[in-house]
């Protein structure tokens, strides 16, 4: 077997880059959300042309769409360094208690809406589309594995609890705990873990 070839510095000044400009726009859109956040805002934010962006990315929408997939690439990476031998009931809050750290150091992009032209280029997209069934697949997993123990409501179906535990990566009630400013953001993430996985009866 050869020896690997190695990227030029052209291209690897290239990767990083392009790199910048998806963790530049993954924050704006955490902040602003994708109608609100513009090309000239992530050009100027990397410090680069927006001519030059338009080399990396064709649209808005396919810069957004890689900032999607990165944070979903980075999801799946926690999840699969979740300790195996956990109970799934202990690896469905880590999943959880994660969403919700990236989410308050604003690393979430906004789930777009129903009619936006992101939605459209997310579900063309063959990196996010895999992604998403990767992550389903592996969180669908330990919801079974937590009914079958006992630990979660067997009557839900999966799809139910897969949606409620990834709703949290854009749950408002994290906005207002953040804004009011009356518990740091460790407390945040428990109190809204708390009360996904034990509601709000005084049982």
């Amino acid at each position: 077997m050869g020896t690997p070839v190695r990227p030029s510095f052209r291209e690897q000044m290239l990767a990083a880059r392009e790199d910048a400009i998806v963790h530049s726009a993954g924050r704006l859109l955490a902040d602003k959300g994708f109608d609100a956040m513009t090309v000239d805002e992530v050009a100027a934010s990397v410090g680069i042309a927006k001519a030059s962006l338009y080399k990396h990315f064709e649209s808005k929408e396919d810069l957004a769409a890689a900032a999607m997939v990165r944070v979903l690439r980075r999801a799946l990476q926690f999840l699969d360094a979740i300790d195996p031998q956990l109970p799934a009931m202990d690896k469905l809050r880590a999943m959880v208690r994660w969403t919700l750290q990236v989410r308050l150091a604003g690393e979430i992009p906004a789930v777009p809406g129903a009619r936006s032209t992101l939605r459209a280029a997310l579900q063309a997209n063959t990196d996010y589309a895999q992604c998403m069934a990767q992550a389903g697949e592996q969180v669908g997993g330990w919801i079974r594995q937590a009914q079958a123990a006992g630990a979660l409501n067997a009557r839900l179906p999966v799809p139910v609890v897969l949606y409620t535990l990834y709703a949290r990566a854009c749950d408002p009630v994290v906005d207002f705990l953040k804004v009011a400013g009356e518990q740091r953001d460790e407390e945040i993430v428990e109190l809204v873990v708390s009360t996904c996985f034990d509601g709000l009866s005084a049982r």
